[in-house]
């Protein structure tokens, strides 16, 4: 959940650090701070509560300077947000580290470490790491045996920088659980916990695995395995650039990201349809051996991502006549599944180092489940590299914590196995022909959807000062109502819920009143008039509405029901259309209520701790 970054190199590498802790701090924004060793041989360290703009005022205040350094972003896992829970954390000016994850048995080792005559500065976990470390140095090892040594006594999930002022031109990068890359500059190296933070310095980076430990100095990189064998791990070229970070004229990422979607999805499918059919290649290796196998699908995940299984699920078992489970990841591991050895378990997250996701990943393998698939945004990451079958979203860099492109790409992805499952489980070869028609048309319909922008801008006015609302849907958009739920509280901390619009005379209905906006998705289907008798229980007790209809559904706006309208859509993609208006209102309720869009209280975008 927190950002890392550390260079060595020949020149100042404060500056670096400071701009990859910007590129970081989706990762995590309750302080930040830096720590280098100057020309003095002293570890010199700044901290500050809050965003990384507080930093860089704190550094002009205090300049640093140094060759060697790491600095940090944090989420708070363990201790509030304070200047003394602050990273990097520094034993008795001797060593300094960074940290993201948790160590489990942090309590432990404090007593041992109080008992031992170490004063704890801080309530955080990451602490005990750090006097672990010195205390081994003190006994004589060198740094690398030093963390080494240390990262053998942790239990729980980390990556590490460590810097030390008795080995100045060297960093020690530790990996278990938690995602670190290595980026090779010439003359000069560097680590972070996320590409995106080394862009504007380098395009070539090496992943660490899981149990690695990497020596780093300004002209070497040695990475020893959890063995304590030296291994090469194989070189990547990012096709990222610096820009592709950047918000241009957008006033918020969150709004660039949405109005993304259609290049985001266009790249989704460039190369995986040919003509009418969708290329099963594009599932990697061995895809077509593997998918013949399959007789069930289950899905884990979490957030967002939970819910493009959820209608998923709709779309495998009406589309593709494939039973299908979906389950929140964090759940799947504790609960003793029962293994169905036919089933392909897919596993999706944005970034790909979702903590909960790759764990019941890697539970579900153990367990003897089938074959496993990610379905992911990053190429590098965990998940990817677990399965055995991946399918990249192609989203490209997605800095809001409030997911949108990463959330229709998923859509469009799990359309595209949706096809090849269903032609082995006896779906016509129209309807493929149909699907692929209606995906190739994603991109310009999305870009009809956007139209709508103004109008929604001035649809959100309404809401400035709501403190509830309902989201309704049916059928497969019912996941798309939870999406906008969840879009909605994320970033605009109005409380809302969402519920398959049948159920509202079970319980709901009560909270209905004119104070409690409720909000509709309508497409053309066979659920419709269903839909339209649950509307009609909303403005008996005098709820008001706000649906999102297809343009050739009746429906008409009066005194308590405003209908927006979409553009006809087939029913197969109207999840993928009708999630657009749901971020654009998201959106511009937050902006109206004043709140941080792009990095909302307490949360942070890639959840790499349980």
């Amino acid at each position: 959940m927190c950002g890392i970054i550390g260079a060595v190199a020949e020149r100042d590498v404060v500056p670096i650090l400071l701009e990859g802790l910007r590129r970081l701090e989706y990762r995590g924004y309750d302080s930040a701070g830096v720590a280098v060793i100057d020309d003095k041989d002293c570890i010199d360290r700044v901290r500050t509560v809050g965003k990384v703009a507080e930093l860089d005022g704190a550094l002009k205040q205090h300049p640093l300077a140094g060759k060697t350094g790491i600095a940090h972003t944090r989420w708070a896992t363990h201790g509030k947000p304070s200047q003394s829970n602050a990273h990097p954390h520094i034993c008795r000016k001797s060593v300094a580290i960074v940290h993201n994850g948790i160590i489990e048995n942090h309590e432990l080792l404090r007593k041992s470490q109080t008992d031992g005559g170490h004063a704890f500065t801080s309530e955080t976990d990451t602490e005990v790491v750090v006097h672990q470390i010195y205390d081994y140095q003190q006994q004589g090892k060198g740094l690398l045996d030093a963390v080494r040594t240390t990262v053998a006594d942790l239990e729980g999930a980390y990556a590490l920088g460590v810097i030390s002022n008795h080995d100045k031109a060297r960093i020690i990068a530790a990996r278990r659980g938690s995602p670190l890359v290595i980026g090779i500059g010439i003359g000069e190296h560097f680590i972070a916990s996320d590409v995106a933070a080394l862009l504007p310095v380098t395009q070539k980076f090496i992943f660490l695995e899981d149990g690695d430990i990497a020596d780093i100095t300004r002209d070497s990189l040695t990475i020893y395995d959890e063995r304590g064998e030296i291994v090469e791990r194989p070189l990547k070229i990012s096709q990222l650039s610096a820009d592709a970070m950047e918000r241009g004229s957008y006033r918020h990422y969150m709004l660039k990201e949405i109005f993304e979607q259609p290049r985001a999805i266009a790249e989704t499918l460039e190369g995986r349809l040919s003509g009418d059919t969708v290329l099963e290649q594009s599932f990697g290796p061995g895809a077509k051996d593997i998918l013949d196998s399959v007789k069930g699908v289950h899905i884990i995940a979490c957030g967002t991502s939970y819910h493009a299984g959820l209608v998923a699920k709709y779309w495998l078992e009406a589309i593709a006549g494939v039973p299908c489970s979906v389950e929140v990841a964090s759940e799947f591991r504790y609960r003793h599944p029962i293994a169905r050895r036919n089933s392909l378990v897919i596993a999706i997250s944005q970034s790909g180092e979702t903590a909960d996701t790759l764990a019941a990943l890697q539970e579900a393998k153990k367990l003897g489940f089938g074959h496993t698939m990610a379905i992911c945004n990053v190429p590098e990451s965990s998940m990817v590299r677990e399965a055995d079958l991946a399918l990249m979203t192609r989203a490209g860099p997605e800095i809001g914590v409030a997911s949108t492109k990463a959330f229709t790409t998923q859509l469009t992805a799990l359309m595209l196995l949706v096809v090849v499952l269903g032609r082995r489980h006896g779906m016509a070869a129209q309807t493929e022909i149909k699907l692929v028609e209606q995906l190739r048309s994603l991109p310009r319909r999305i870009e009809e959807v956007l139209t709508l922008n103004d109008a929604i801008e001035e649809l959100a006015e309404f809401f400035a000062n709501k403190h509830n609302a309902l989201f309704l849907g049916r059928g497969a958009q019912y996941p798309v109502a939870m999406e906008g739920a969840l879009k909605l509280k994320e970033i605009s901390y109005i409380h809302a819920e969402a519920y398959p619009a049948g159920e509202l005379k079970h319980g709901p209905l009560a909270l209905v009143d004119a104070e409690m906006p409720v909000i509709a998705v309508a497409p053309n289907n066979e659920l419709l008039e269903k839909l339209k008798s649950n509307l009609q229980e909303v403005r008996a007790r005098g709820g008001e509405l706000i649906v999102f209809a297809d343009a050739q559904v009746d429906m008409k706006s009066d005194s308590n029901v405003r209908v927006m309208t979409v553009a006809p859509t087939e029913d197969p993609i109207a999840p993928i259309i009708y999630t657009v208006p749901l971020q654009l209102l998201s959106y511009y309720v937050a902006v109206l209520k004043g709140t941080d869009v792009d990095q909302p209280r307490n949360l942070a975008k890639s959840v790499t701790v349980e």
